[in-house]
């Protein structure tokens, strides 16, 4: 399968591009810095260096591509947690101007397939209209929303503790993202049983 990855350098792009190449997979992972380019090439995938706040960059960087599935990885925090509700605004931006450059990107692109990450807690600040919303439109494509639990493990927020459930470890997030290629539309959750 062909597959542009939207947040290839981001905690979990950088785990799921070598598990997707390693299952035989072609990937374009895109990335806004260029600095990154080459960390995605090493892990195996075709950089592609494009904001997805420019719809026609955007656009004309998928179509190129001409995926089977665009997945969306996409998140605007961070890197000290301290300063995660400073970024409240940036990360829901994501979620929906940024979604929808994605969905109209694939669409031009004839993509098949539509996979989007979401959150499997409610956010703080009064989100959660954002994420219902940001999950309605991967829906209404007969997309795959994927409700991720807290990431802990090397990389994120968590590295040395757990956070509250629901939560997952990066690694097994990754892993068990590579199976939903070729699952129905729907909601999926991936987090700890315990």
């Amino acid at each position: 399968m062909r597959i542009f990855l939207a947040g290839a350098t981001g905690v979990i792009g950088t785990r799921l591009v070598p598990l997707l190449v390693a299952a035989g997979h072609e990937v374009a992972g895109m990335t806004r810095s260029a600095g990154k380019a080459d960390q995605v090439r090493a892990a195996g995938g075709v950089p592609v260096i494009c904001d997805v706040y420019d719809l026609d960059a955007l656009t004309a960087a998928v179509v190129d591509f001409h995926p089977d599935m665009v997945m969306h990885q996409l998140t605007d925090l961070p890197d000290d947690v301290a300063r995660i509700a400073e970024s409240g605004d940036a990360n829901s931006r994501i979620r929906t101007e940024g979604t929808h450059n994605l969905i109209a990107a694939a669409r031009a692109a004839g993509a098949k397939r539509f996979l989007a990450q979401s959150i499997a807690w409610e956010p703080a600040g009064g989100r959660g209209q954002v994420i219902q919303d940001h999950e309605a439109a991967v829906l209404a494509i007969d997309g795959v929303v994927v409700k991720y639990g807290q990431f802990y493990g090397p990389g994120t927020y968590y590295e040395g503790e757990l956070p509250a459930h629901p939560r997952v470890h990066i690694d097994d997030a990754a892993a068990q993202t590579i199976p939903l290629l070729e699952a129905a539309s729907g909601v999926v959750i991936v987090a700890d049983t315990a």
